[in-house]
């Protein structure tokens, strides 16, 4: 009898991705059960579409066949922390959220950058 090998995600035994993981959860449990007017309906879907970005832009790039290719996807996590960042300012303008939701969730976006940074600095000398 044949068995199929499970494959090996090793993109979950990433500390980064598991801390973006743990932030879009934390990001989403912030905005579920917004009554948000309807013609605003879409900034709550991109604020859900970036935050969820950042975990699978790692793993996606953790899937590609190159290192090159990785450090690129890192580069576009980063880039959708800094869309989250943004969009949760504009809810904080909108009294959606408040400042310090903001200011912890910035926290935890840093952290994140920190960590995206040092993988990237990582890649970059070992494919050197």
């Amino acid at each position: 009898m044949k068995t199929t090998q499970e494959p090996h995600f090793s993109f979950k035994e990433l500390k980064v991705w598991q801390k973006a993981v743990a932030f879009a959860t934390k990001v989403i449990r912030a905005i579920d059960g917004f009554e948000t007017p309807r013609k605003h309906y879409r900034l709550l879907e991109q604020l859900e579409a970036a935050c969820t970005s950042v975990a699978m832009n790692i793993a996606e790039g953790k899937g590609r066949q190159t290192t090159k290719e990785f450090i690129q996807y890192l580069f576009i996590a980063r880039g959708s922390l800094f869309e989250v960042i943004t969009l949760l300012i504009i809810l904080q303008n909108l009294d959606w959220v408040t400042p310090a939701q903001v200011n912890d969730f910035q926290t935890d976006a840093e952290e994140i950058t920190k960590m995206l940074n040092a993988l990237i600095k990582a890649m970059r000398k070992d494919s050197c």
